[in-house]
């Protein structure tokens, strides 16, 4: 029996969002794109000993075990039982067994003694870490010295419903943060440079496509939603009344930006890569 995780409301709330979508998680090709994209950029070989934080249906840790053969080793962690099934699910179907494991685990609460792998990867989730410097930190110790972290940032132009929730919720005085931490790659350099990473690579992807104006809207954060990094949702300082209002407002700026072919939905994606000193 898998042991439950002492996680606290934030925590909890994203592993049941993330448990709530794992089913139908691998219906899009998109993650499993930029997942593998991610492994092939940070040079993962034979032998190597890999971390995959926040793993969810195992895309980068089946890759990667992939490469890194039986001679090496590929954990893959997530706060989510429901995204390990899947993950697990696929390993029971193939002959990974003996190089991958997954474990229930907290990417900012490692359990990992320092200078333990080769690689750490944590694909499209990296935003929804509490603390993102105290979780490089963290991450930079368990590389072994030249081992090399890879994570996935996006640009604060990506996800059309977060930008214009971003603008809605400016009006009301609120600061709703989604990829603006790491909206450019000046901001993931100087992130990565206050951890202690060095060689840093950061490698600009453009990608999106148009959606629907219904499915625009279906993209409103609403009061109880998990928001990257905020905890309580910014969104829950407003009135009901002012809930329905911003709502609307939301709905007319998603209205504005309709075209014959429909809604641009902006996914810019940063690979961002740094190194470990050796010495």
């Amino acid at each position: 029996m898998e042991k439950k995780l002492d996680l606290g409301v934030y925590k909890q709330e994203i592993a049941d969002l993330y448990t709530g979508r794992s089913q139908t998680y691998d219906s899009s090709n998109w993650h499993s794109q930029i997942a593998h994209r991610l492994v092939e950029y940070g040079q993962v070989g034979s032998g190597q000993n890999i971390l995959d934080i926040a793993t969810g249906t195992g895309h980068v840790a089946i890759a990667s075990a992939k490469l890194v053969g039986f001679e090496g080793k590929v954990i893959g962690i997530d706060i989510s039982p429901g995204m390990l099934a899947q993950a697990r699910q696929k390993i029971d179907k193939s002959n990974l067994l003996n190089n991958i494991e997954f474990q229930l685990a907290d990417g900012e609460t490692l359990d990992f003694a320092n200078n333990s792998f080769d690689r750490i990867f944590c694909s499209s989730a990296f935003i929804w870490m509490s603390d993102l410097i105290a979780a490089l930190r963290l991450w930079h110790n368990c590389l072994k010295p030249g081992g090399i972290l890879g994570i996935h940032a996006f640009a604060d132009t990506a996800f059309i419903g977060g930008v214009i929730t971003q603008k809605v919720a400016q009006k009301y005085g609120i600061e709703f943060l989604m990829s603006q931490p790491t909206g450019t790659v000046e901001k993931c350099q100087n992130l990565l440079q206050i951890a202690g990473f060095e060689a840093i690579d950061i490698k600009v992807e453009q990608d999106g496509s148009y959606i629907s104006l219904e499915k625009a809207r279906g993209m409103w954060a609403g009061n109880s939603h998990p928001a990257p990094g905020q905890y309580p949702p910014p969104l829950s300082q407003l009135t009901s009344e002012q809930l329905i209002e911003a709502k609307a407002e939301f709905d007319t700026e998603l209205a504005a930006l309709q075209t014959e072919q429909g809604i641009w939905n902006d996914i810019t994606t940063f690979y961002v890569y740094g190194r470990k000193p050796k010495i």
